[in-house]
């Protein structure tokens, strides 16, 4: 069975991942996650492509991305993804694939989870033991988040802008919001819209997503569906 496009919209941000083959390392060293960020960088800029927050960790990488035309996403990682292969593979002397199939995305709703999303990102290398704080982190865009850093990859979402007028301002509106905890059901919600590449946000919007693409946009439970029964269509 073909499988089905992805759920994406003009304008509308994409959390994307994608991670090795067998959960094998992307990086071996900072050459290579240099090299990406080039790849990253050029695609981008040539398919019109916004990247609003990102994270390049050892196995696999997280990005926030928009575009104003659909599929623009899709080439630009396509590009990036297939040069870094060629350049990976020739520099440590390896064949065949490094990624593990096409890369999973969740559509995410502005107006109520952007900001959820780019801390979720910005703290997964807290998440996996590696550093204390998000900052002690190099590959990652929570330096320009935090002010402390300008990086030519990074474009700030209108969403993370209107935090405050001030860049300083801004940067330590956001810092307090990136410390807060990280409540286990936002975790859990984030990681199931991944999982089922569906839409992240409120009713309404998933709504809209579904009217647009005339698809699913919610997650479905976990589990095959349970059988109908003259008493379940009776209750229905």
């Amino acid at each position: 069975m073909p499988r089905q496009p992805r759920l994406e919209l003009p304008g509308i941000p994409l959390h994307v991942t994608q991670r090795g083959v067998n959960r094998c390392a992307i990086f071996l060293d900072d050459d290579d996650r240099h090299h990406y960020r080039r790849l990253l960088r050029d695609a981008c800029r040539k398919h019109g492509v916004a990247l609003h927050a990102f994270v390049l960790m050892d196995n696999h990488v997280h990005l926030l991305v928009s575009a104003e035309q659909t599929g623009c996403v899709s080439r630009a990682l396509r590009q990036a993804g297939q040069s870094y292969v060629q350049s990976f593979n020739q520099r440590h002397g390896r064949i065949g694939t490094l990624w593990q199939g096409r890369f999973k995305s969740s559509l995410v709703d502005s107006d109520a989870y952007v900001l959820r999303v780019i801390r979720y990102i910005e703290l997964n290398p807290v998440r996996a033991a590696m550093v204390e704080r998000p900052e002690h982190y190099r590959w990652s865009s929570v330096h320009t988040h935090l002010g402390m850093a300008q990086d030519p990859l990074h474009t700030p979402h209108p969403v993370y802008l209107a935090l405050a007028n001030d860049r300083q301002e801004r940067a330590l509106a956001y810092r307090t919001w990136l410390h807060a905890s990280l409540a286990p059901d936002e975790l859990a919600r984030i990681r199931a819209h991944m999982a089922q590449e569906k839409a992240l946000g409120n009713p309404g919007f998933q709504s809209m997503v579904e009217k647009a693409l005339n698809r699913t946009a919610a997650i479905r439970p976990r589990g095959r569906p349970r059988r109908e029964t003259g008493r379940d269509m009776a209750v229905d």
